[in-house]
């Protein structure tokens, strides 16, 4: 049996209105009388008429609909920063569209040509650890979609942008470390060329030389696929296990990567992986759970995701064009557990 919604012309057949009127009066149009208003949107509310979403898309060509690109849903951040998506999108009358791509770059375009082909009005997006090439999206930006970034942003457009003060973040982390006694301190991060990954990174090393501690590269592991590959960390572990001089901790740069470092640390030395400190970025509420416990450097996720959302629908609802972009940095919290100062 086919599903038939009822239209303004069956309002307007069933009241012996004219359609004009009906949908003057659905939209509160100050030429129709109140009672006439009155008539309709008790009829409307009696029969739980719903507006046609395709039919006012073609009309006012717009679909009232938002893209959101993330890497993985169930990262903790993500999973949160897309609550705080829906949470604006929804109060102002969008809806969300998600999508991943599991740190795929052909994924992530295709993704985002999906999205656009669906017309929707705008896009949020961080980008994959595979996404060298944005050209795709330089496109789009210049045929007029509105994109705002968020966590992971690019230079190459010039528009909106979201991010947590991911330098003040590594940091606090690494210096942390420091003051826990750890002079020999490893760093796990993501694909080189990510803008977390460089904040991050440059986070560690004032860190270390601000206690005047060398900064040694062999200490450093960038993991392309952010911990989706157990392989890779497994990788990145045996590499720092073959050191003469091993690292007493790790600072982590991303979630993924520090449940998957623990797990490579239990498989493959586990003395050392339950004595090693660990400070990392994740927005887990189990992180105390861990074994080493890690101290945890939190991003806002769900701020970000809620101002990334009023960003992109400022854009959307401009009646001028848009020329002068802001990147607006959130700062992120350290919160530390005194048993990561257990020394090798």
């Amino acid at each position: 049996m086919r599903f038939e919604t009822t239209t303004i012309k069956d309002i307007a057949k069933a009241l012996g209105f004219s359609t004009s009127t009906v949908s003057r009066a659905l939209r509160g149009g100050y030429e129709i009388s109140e009672e006439t208003k009155r008539i309709v949107l008790e009829y409307a509310e009696k029969i739980n008429y719903r507006p046609n979403p395709i039919a006012l898309s073609l009309k006012e060509r717009r679909s009232h609909s938002i893209g959101v690109v993330v890497c993985e849903i169930a990262n903790n951040f993500f999973s949160q920063a897309i609550n705080g998506i829906e949470s604006i999108a929804y109060n102002s009358g969008y809806h969300v569209i998600i999508t991943q791509s599991n740190e795929n770059h052909e994924r992530e375009v295709l993704n985002v040509e999906h999205l656009a082909s669906r017309s929707v009005d705008g896009l949020l997006i961080s980008l994959s650890s595979e996404s060298n090439d944005i050209s795709y999206l330089k496109s789009l930006h210049e045929k007029g979609l509105p994109i705002v970034f968020f966590d992971r942003v690019s230079e190459e457009i010039n528009t909106h942008k979201v991010i947590a003060n991911n330098f003040q973040g590594g940091f606090e982390a690494t210096e942390f470390l420091i003051k826990s006694g750890y002079t020999k301190i490893g760093h796990f991060t993501n694909a080189a060329h990510l803008s977390i990954t460089r904040e991050r990174l440059e986070g560690y090393k004032a860190a270390l030389e601000k206690h005047q501690i060398p900064f040694n590269e062999s200490y450093v592991k960038y993991c392309s696929y952010s911990g989706l590959i157990q392989d890779e960390i497994d990788a990145a572990v045996k590499d720092i296990l073959k050191l003469k001089e091993r690292p007493d901790a790790l600072f982590i740069a991303q979630d993924k990567i520090s449940t998957s470092t623990l797990l490579a640390l239990r498989k493959l030395d586990l003395e050392y992986g339950c004595k090693i400190g660990i400070s990392g970025f994740t927005n887990s509420n189990v992180a105390p759970l861990f074994s080493p416990p890690i101290t945890v450097v939190r991003q806002p996720a769900f701020e970000m995701g809620q101002q990334a959302t009023q960003l992109l629908i400022k854009l959307i609802e401009s009646k001028h064009p848009v020329t002068e972009f802001e990147t607006k940095t959130l700062n992120t919290q350290l919160i530390t557990h005194s048993s990561t100062n257990r020394k090798l």
